[in-house]
């Protein structure tokens, strides 16, 4: 992520458009958390999403993981007063076990706030979540499709992997290729450009409204 985007998901116009439409309509999508659910961030940035996962999805304890050690730094000033209920860690999202020491079955949910369209091995990347959630875990997502990246506002001003982009459509496929279900828990917005919604790994638990 270059210096243009970092700005750009830690400004306020970002914050309320997560705070504001995605937070809801993921709550719509796949409701409220169980009180004492174990929930996974993938990509925590600066830790707006990670509060917002303790206070509007009523997360019990949060583990949160970024690439970028100064994000993981900004993060743990922002969630310092929610003391043991995160645990913050720097490290890559292909490899859980050695980010965090995530075995199989560990979380009963995992986020996306928009991190996924940044790895080149984006398939691998859901092979992790989809490992690490518990039967009847619930993956709650929202990402960007290729139908924006291939914007000129994007290719101009941001850093991506340019290969093997996905579209909304191929991003709901891999998960339910990878065992998880979708169904019609998923929204689309901008012409496309951009995906919400929740997947659910068959088991335990309930499926999501």
């Amino acid at each position: 992520m270059n210096r243009v985007e970092t700005a750009l998901v830690n400004s306020p116009p970002r914050r309320a458009l997560q705070r504001f439409y995605e937070t809801p309509t993921l709550l719509r999508l796949g409701g409220m958390l169980p009180t004492d659910a174990r929930v996974l961030e993938v990509g925590c940035g600066a830790g707006y999403g990670t509060e917002l996962i303790l206070r509007r999805f009523t997360a019990a304890r949060v583990d949160a993981l970024d690439l970028d050690p100064a994000m993981v730094t900004r993060a743990k000033r922002r969630l310092a007063g929610y003391g043991d209920r995160v645990r913050l860690a720097t490290g890559d999202m292909t490899d859980l076990r050695t980010a965090l020491g995530a075995e199989n079955d560990s979380y009963d949910a995992v986020f996306d706030f928009a991190i996924v369209h940044h790895v080149p091995d984006w398939r691998a990347a859901l092979g992790e979540i989809v490992r690490v959630l518990k039967p009847g875990g619930r993956f709650y997502f929202d990402e960007v499709t290729a139908a924006a990246l291939s914007t000129r506002g994007y290719r101009w001003l941001f850093d991506h992997p340019t290969e093997d982009r996905f579209t909304a459509q191929d991003f709901v496929a891999e998960l339910e290729r990878q065992g998880l279900q979708v169904g019609t828990r998923w929204r689309t917005r901008i012409r496309g450009h951009y995906l919400l919604g929740v997947a659910q790994r068959p088991g335990g638990g309930t499926a999501p409204p």
